[in-house]
């Protein structure tokens, strides 16, 4: 009885998305901001998160 291979990746891959939205919500951008990179977190998770780290906001 372990933890499947799948099932560790899957939740170390939500973890960081889950992370990425708290750096969205603390962050200094503004409001529609914010609402935007989140939803673009959740719907597009892989591409989401590659365009944050390259262009999201950094305060």
């Amino acid at each position: 009885m372990g933890i499947e291979v799948g099932g560790l990746l899957g939740l170390i891959w939500l973890i960081i998305i889950i992370w990425a939205i708290v750096k969205v919500a603390k962050s200094s951008a503004g409001g529609l901001a914010k609402l935007l990179w989140i939803l673009a977190l959740l719907f597009f998770p892989l591409v989401g998160l590659i365009i944050w780290f390259l262009m999201g906001p950094k305060g």
